[in-house]
């Protein structure tokens, strides 16, 4: 959703370009940069699905089994707010596997940090040869007083904002913000290790994943597991946006102005804080938003419904392609977070995805994990 290198520019010289972008008014032709989609050589019309678990395969700690489905993925007909990138609904048959209860949070990180030294993007000295390859031609560098470590936190409004489509109205690069400091140099994580961890880019999500022993789940998957037995409703929990408080950390009341918190969080929460699905899954709706393993194309459930009658284990796109940005590489993140607002996206609503760059790292994004029952009998 948002692009963190485009904003650390804009801080310095140019105009703000993030995720839900507005058209270029200087787009580049389709052809020269977009590249069509292939079907995914993993999909076929075979849907048999593995619902049981395995009695030779023992639930890893903190994961879940969710049983294989053929279902609709996508925008259901009676969600008023979905966006165009959520339609049309397809058939999906997705085999059953693991997936982690909560969003990984801050203990899980640390213990991944302390086996293996690793430091976040957001941790690491900028490199300015490598940003300006993904900058238009010519952008002059930042001063190098901005040239330092740091992350997108956000900033709460003062009064109404006019339009919703400009970002950078609540977001602020901050120069020493990490997974350790939320938001902002001076903040901590102390006594908050039950808390998701953030400050997240894709290549760190893998890297933990790869520790683990674990991958990043696909958009289907991670749809599959969130809908729990609701497979045709607007929410994990069914179609009544009246139980929003009580189901989902988001953001209630005028945003980005005034949170009244009738959730009881104004920003993130404890994992755990609010009622599971179905299948025992906490925060599949707002809290932090969670990486999927799929590339973002905007013509990816158009060009997969017409060609598929169901996908089998749909892996996403084949490339990435963004019709607002056609030179971004993004990847899928679902479930929304604590900033979703029934004004701007809700995105608490199963179906809705979102674009953000490989190199994102967010206060309000995270990631969980699953494993197949391959990779835990091989783990042994």
């Amino acid at each position: 959703m948002h692009n963190t290198i485009k904003i650390f520019a804009s801080v310095a010289v140019l105009c703000l370009s993030i995720g839900c972008k507005e058209d270029k008014s200087q787009k580049a032709e389709v052809g020269e940069t977009a590249e069509k989609i292939e079907a995914p050589k993993t999909i076929e019309v075979d849907t048999t699905v593995i619902k049981e678990q395995p009695k030779d395969v023992t639930t890893p700690e903190g994961m879940v089994w969710v049983p294989g489905a053929v279902f609709s993925q996508g925008a259901v007909p009676q969600d008023k707010g979905a966006m165009e990138h959520e339609k049309p609904a397809h058939k999906v048959a997705v085999d059953g596997f693991f997936i982690d209860i909560t969003e990984v949070t801050n203990d899980d990180f640390k213990k991944f940090v302390k086996a293996t030294g690793y430091k976040t993007v957001a941790e690491r000295e900028i490199d300015w040869e490598e940003m300006k390859k993904q900058l238009p031609e010519g952008t002059p560098k930042p001063h190098d007083s901005i040239m330092q470590p740091g992350s997108l936190t956000f900033k709460q409004a003062k009064s109404a904002v006019p339009n919703l489509y400009d970002f950078s109205q609540w977001w602020s690069w901050t120069i020493g913000a990490d997974w350790q400091h939320p938001n902002g140099p001076k903040s901590s994580i102390k006594g908050k290790g039950n808390y998701p961890v953030v400050h997240i880019a894709y290549e760190d999500a893998l890297a933990y994943c790869e520790w683990a022993n674990r991958r990043l789940p696909t958009e289907a998957e991670w749809e599959r597991a969130a809908r729990g037995t609701h497979l045709t409703t607007t929410y994990s929990w069914g179609d009544e946006d009246t139980k929003l408080s009580e189901k989902a950390n988001t953001w209630e009341g005028e945003f980005p102005v005034t949170n009244v918190e009738t959730d009881g969080f104004g920003l993130r929460a404890p994992v755990k804080s609010y009622p599971a699905n179905d299948f025992g899954l906490f925060d599949m709706a707002g809290n932090v938003w969670e990486w999927t393993n799929d590339w973002y194309n905007t013509n990816y459930y158009k060009e997969l419904s017409t060609t598929y009658p169901v996908a089998k284990n749909p892996m996403g796109a084949d490339q990435a392609y963004n019709e607002r940005d056609p030179y971004a590489r993004e990847k899928v993140m679902k479930g929304g977070s604590f900033l979703c607002n029934a004004s701007y996206c809700a995105s608490y609503r199963v179906s809705s995805r979102m674009a953000t760059s490989l190199d994102s790292s967010l206060e309000h994004l995270g990631f969980r994990t699953v494993a197949t029952p391959d990779m835990v009998r091989n783990s042994k």
